[in-house]
């Protein structure tokens, strides 16, 4: 999810009242709903984004290292900064390592809904894991989660953030049934025109309307396209067929160029195209989850 999501989801849990526990509270939640996404710093290097993304710090083991280390930075601070009011709670280490743990756990199952993917057993295992239930910007969860905070913050009253929460979890839990229903009705009208079930798929989420989910579907050599829509659960597939290409011997060469291989990392269903330059044939590995918006090329001999 984006990060204005990630920190409103903090907000809300200080002012529902964890943030009464230990000094620091609110702060803590914030920074630690916003924590794995250290790994954007990546784009300060050489690594190529798309393959680091999403991992290290968002696995088994910075899911505990990074509590820790923000518990013992929050501790820190508190101990050479006085407080700013006579009646503020002191640090007490407990607490800030469980919002700490709380607000990291939030980010990852946030990055979990969407179809970009989180690798959540990193590096234990690398595989993506991909909940397909809501778009990585969703404006409803703003909406709810803005509003619970802005409100509980004038009436200087849990209760409004605690129904902003309460609504945010039905309405990600309703979006998961409806993924995975969703999901089953494809595979189930693909099996009965098709004879078999596709070899992948995918049944993601679409921008702001959450009654209607887009559906790729690898059908072997090529890909498909289409919708599908609540309350009718119809599918309506384009006629269109994208080839994946990837038996040309040109992509067989372009798969050992670096940022091409870290972008395989990340794709989830890939697809080629050569084209003939100026300069010599260039291959382009694209995703059909996102188009033209990212991509790898490479030139080959």
């Amino acid at each position: 999810m984006d990060n204005l999501c990630h920190t409103l989801v903090g907000a809300a849990l200080g002012r529902a009242g964890l943030s009464r526990r230990t000094r620091f509270g609110s702060a803590t939640l914030m920074i630690a709903a916003n924590l794995p996404d250290l790994d954007v710093l990546v784009f300060a290097t050489g690594v190529p984004p798309v393959a680091f993304r999403r991992g290290w710090t968002h696995g088994v083991v910075a899911q505990l290292v990074l509590p820790l280390a923000l518990t013992v930075a929050v501790a820190w601070v508190a101990s050479w900064r006085a407080p700013r009011r006579p009646d503020d709670p002191p640090a007490h280490i407990g607490w800030l390592f469980l919002l700490s743990l709380v607000g990291v756990y939030s980010h990852v199952f946030l990055d979990y809904l969407n179809n970009y993917g989180v690798r959540l057993l990193s590096p234990v295992d690398w595989r993506w894991f991909y909940g397909d239930a809501v778009f990585i910007i969703d404006p409803w969860l703003w909406l709810m989660l803005g509003s619970g905070v802005w409100l509980a913050r004038r009436m200087q009253r849990p209760g409004p953030a605690v129904v902003a929460l309460v609504c945010a979890v039905l309405y990600v839990g309703g979006m998961l049934a409806s993924a995975r229903t969703s999901r089953a009705r494809v595979v189930d009208a693909w099996t009965q025109s098709h004879g078999a079930p596709p070899t992948a798929l995918m049944v993601g989420p679409q921008p702001v309307t959450p009654f209607s989910r887009v559906v790729i579907i690898d059908a072997g050599e090529h890909y498909r396209t289409g919708t599908f829509e609540w309350p009718s659960a119809h599918m309506r597939l384009t006629d269109a067929r994208v080839l994946k290409g990837e038996h040309a011997a040109d992509v067989q060469r372009a798969r050992e160029a670096p940022n091409v291989r870290a972008f395989l990392v990340w794709s989830r269903f890939p697809f080629w195209t050569v084209e003939q330059t100026a300069k010599g044939r260039r291959v382009t590995v694209r995703d059909m989850r996102f188009g033209d918006r990212f991509s790898a090329s490479t030139m080959v001999d």
